[in-house]
């Protein structure tokens, strides 16, 4: 029964996709970029080069490129879920950009990546988080997203959302 470590490196892979997805967005956010530069940037950077030792795939980049499209394209529609989770004076604006690019890219994956559960997208953006923020914004993070898997996935938490 090998495939637990097989699908721990599977997930290993995406997260560093995840990674990747939420600095490209906090990037565009930052400085304007538009997204055919910035999927160009990063996989310029990214595709078969070793970043941090790890030797990067062409289903890593799909994934990424997915993430931060989708993400970028469903906005307009995230952007308001996101921001009545947070309401109690924390609108969505206030929050640190790149705070803001991991909520976006969970709540994207939350609302369309079905196949993968709610509880490993959450804790995959909260391990996202850690890298770049101290524990009282992951904690956050999680509780925003917590909230937003009960929304999209109430099915998968025992019982409806409302």
């Amino acid at each position: 029964m090998s495939s637990s470590g097989n699908d721990a490196r599977k997930a290993n892979r995406r997260g560093a996709a995840r990674l990747a997805a939420v600095q490209a967005l906090y990037q565009m956010d930052i400085a304007g970029t538009g997204l055919n530069d910035i999927l160009a940037e990063f996989e310029s950077h990214w595709l078969g080069n070793e970043v941090e030792g790890e030797q990067y795939l062409p289903a890593q980049a799909a994934f990424f490129r997915e993430i931060v499209a989708g993400t970028v394209q469903d906005q307009r529609k995230l952007d308001p879920m996101i921001d009545a989770v947070l309401e109690r004076g924390w609108p969505l604006k206030r929050i640190e950009a790149l705070i803001r690019a991991v909520l976006r890219a969970g709540a994207y994956e939350l609302d369309q990546k079905q196949d993968i559960p709610a509880r490993v997208i959450v804790s995959e953006y909260v391990d996202v988080a850690n890298a770049f923020v101290d524990r009282e914004e992951t904690g956050m993070v999680n509780a925003v997203l917590e909230q937003l898997a009960r929304q999209l996935r109430g099915g998968e938490f025992g019982r409806a959302a409302g």
